[in-house]
């Protein structure tokens, strides 16, 4: 049974979700403000979590930005439908995914369990190494979907399960080019709609962390107004 950490300062959006959540399996711990959530997290980290953007004593842009110094666990935001530069500076911070309010609890559901489902691939590996599980090389990159592991130019990289997902899709055929709506394939499942900038930020996040380890990284290509490539380097 994975836990689920919720934390909303709406206490009806702690109940109503928490119950639903419930409902389909998981264990949910609801708290209503950041810096609570930061306290139980110390003692023991969650699966995955749920944050909502803004609330009192620490919000969720901070409790995310301290959560990423010490886990690349799930994290999803909850926004209101006016937070869209929030929305976009969550996602290059480390969330996975964000949901906009009034949402509806399927399509929340079925977002924790994709990315769950991810995690876990990624966590615990296969039991065969197959064509998509060995280890990928491609020149200065090393990826292992086994171990979860990035490394550039032998340097580590800490990448979530979205970025590592959309760094494989490019890699594995350096050269060719793969549409926003194929990477969207990639990273979600086929009943979670997501639009073109919630990729486009998903790449720009990536980007960035690989050249925090390389200030001249440029293998990830973009072609405007048909998608990505990775040109082997």
């Amino acid at each position: 049974m994975s836990k689920i950490a919720l934390v909303d300062d709406d206490r009806n959006i702690l109940t109503s979700v928490s119950i639903c959540l419930e409902a389909e399996g998981f264990e949910v711990e609801t708290y209503n403000d950041g810096q609570s959530a930061l306290d139980a997290f110390n003692r023991k980290m969650p699966d995955m979590a749920v944050l909502d953007m803004k609330m009192p004593r620490m919000d969720g842009m901070e409790l995310l930005q301290r959560l990423r110094q010490k886990t690349q666990m799930p994290v999803i935001f909850l926004t209101s439908k006016d937070d869209e530069i929030d929305e976009v500076l969550g996602l290059r911070m480390g969330a996975d995914d964000y949901v906009k309010k009034p949402f509806s609890q399927r399509l929340l559901v079925e977002r924790i369990r994709a990315l769950l489902r991810r995690q876990d691939v990624l966590r615990n590996g296969e039991e065969t190494v197959t064509e998509e599980t060995k280890v990928m090389v491609r020149g200065s990159l090393e990826m292992d979907p086994l171990r979860h592991s990035v490394t550039w130019k032998g340097k580590d990289v800490t990448l979530t399960v979205t970025e590592f997902l959309l760094l494989q899709a490019l890699a594995q055929r350096p050269g060719f080019v793969k549409s926003r709506d194929q990477l969207m394939d990639v990273a979600y499942d086929d009943q979670v709609y997501v639009d073109d900038r919630t990729i486009d930020s998903h790449i720009k996040r990536l980007r960035k962390k690989m050249r925090a380890v390389d200030e001249e990284f440029s293998s990830i290509e973009t072609l405007y107004g048909i998608g990505y490539k990775y040109n082997e380097a």
